[in-house]
C-alpha cells in the first residue's frame, strides 16, 4: 500500500482518513498505535507518528493520555466536506471549463455524467 511517489507520513494520514470516511473507523474509535502502523507497513515509528499527528493537528484525531489516539466526533463530516471541495476543484471545475470550450451544454454534460455513472454501476456489479 505504501509507495515511494509521496511522503510516507502523508500516506499514513490518508489511510486513516480513508478508514474514517468509509466507516471502518467510527467516531470515538481507537486508532491503531504508531508502533502498530510502523510494524505493519515496515516503516519508522517516527514517520507513522508524523502521519498521525497531522490528523491530530487538523482535529480529526485526538489523544487520550496513556490510552492512545481516537477519532474525533465530527471527523467524518469534516473529511467528507474537505474531500468534496477537493473533488470539485480537481475534477468538476476543469470538466466544466473543457465542456464550455467544446460547446457542451450543462444539460448535455449532465447526461454524459449520468451515462458514465450508469456504466460504472454496471461494472461494479459484475
Amino acid at each position: 500500500m505504501i509507495d515511494d511517489s509521496r511522503p510516507i507520513f502523508v500516506q499514513i494520514a490518508e489511510l486513516i482518513e480513508n478508514d474514517i470516511v468509509d466507516g471502518t473507523l467510527a467516531e470515538e474509535a481507537q486508532v491503531p498505535s504508531t508502533n502498530e502502523f510502523a510494524a505493519f507497513h515496515r516503516i519508522n515509528p517516527a514517520t507513522a507518528a508524523k502521519g498521525v499527528n497531522v490528523l491530530v493537528d487538523s482535529g480529526i484525531l485526538y489523544k487520550r493520555r496513556g490510552i492512545g489516539m481516537f477519532v474525533a466526533t465530527g471527523a467524518r463530516a469534516k473529511l467528507v466536506a474537505r474531500r468534496t471541495e477537493q473533488f470539485f476543484e480537481q475534477y468538476v471545475r476543469p470538466l466544466t471549463v473543457e465542456a464550455r470550450k467544446l460547446g457542451i451544454s450543462p444539460q448535455e454534460l449532465g447526461g454524459m455524467i449520468a451515462r458514465a455513472a450508469g456504466a460504472a454501476e454496471k461494472e461494479a456489479v459484475q
